[in-house]
This record gives structure tokens, C-alpha cells and sequence, in this order.
């Protein structure tokens, strides 16, 4: 079964630190292009970051910059959002996908909140 599957979000205070992981099944991660998007309550859902494949570099919305960071591991088949310097804005679901396969998974829901 194709599938995409997230986890690691949470409650957090600010200024503090999430990793979430993003499992795929089905296929090999190191062979497509990886996205991160979020979705905030009545706001439209946003790119966040995305790796592509070989050595290309990440790349990153201007408001994750500097605090976020994507990484893969492709014996894991997994790839990850390192989340640093969290903020009341970056409170939403967020959801990982493979675009060229048109995938994407359930969402994982991040909090920031003291």
C-alpha cells in the first residue's frame, strides 16, 4: 500500500523544539521529491519545506528559515521536519507529501502554546 504516514506533533511552548517524522510505504523516499506543507484554522494550507532528490538542497519557506530543518533518511524511508524556535504561528496541522505522486498523508497537528 502506497501511504504516507506523520507523527511527532504535539504541545509545545514557545521557543521550543518538535521533530516530526513522515513514514512512507510503498515507495522509496530517496527517489521523489518530499514536501512539507501545514494548514492553521481558517487559514489556506502553506508550503513549508521541501527536499528533493540526490544532493539537492532543501529549501524553505521565509517563515521557517533558520528554525526548520528537512531531512531523509532513506534506510528508514522516512523523512523529517526538525522544528526549532517554535512560535504561536507555526500552530497548525501539518502534513507531509510526494507531489509527482500526488500523496499525501493524514497530518500530524502541532500546538505552540504556553
Amino acid at each position: 500500500q502506497v501511504q504516507l504516514v506523520e507523527s511527532g506533533g504535539g504541545l509545545v511552548q514557545p521557543g521550543g523544539s518538535l521533530r516530526l517524522s513522515c513514514v512512507a510505504s510503498g515507495f522509496a523516499v530517496g527517489g521523489y521529491v518530499m514536501n512539507w506543507y501545514r494548514q492553521a484554522p481558517g487559514k489556506e494550507r502553506e508550503w513549508v519545506a521541501g527536499i528533493g532528490t540526490g544532493g539537492s538542497r532543501p529549501s524553505y519557506a521565509d517563515s521557517v528559515t533558520g528554525r526548520f530543518t528537512v531531512l531523509r533518511d532513506n534506510t528508514k524511508n522516512t523523512v523529517y521536519l526538525q522544528m526549532t524556535s517554535l512560535n504561536v504561528d507555526d500552530t497548525a496541522k501539518y502534513f507531509c507529501t510526494a507531489p509527482t505522486m500526488g500523496l499525501w498523508g493524514q497530518g500530524t497537528q502541532v500546538t505552540v502554546s504556553s
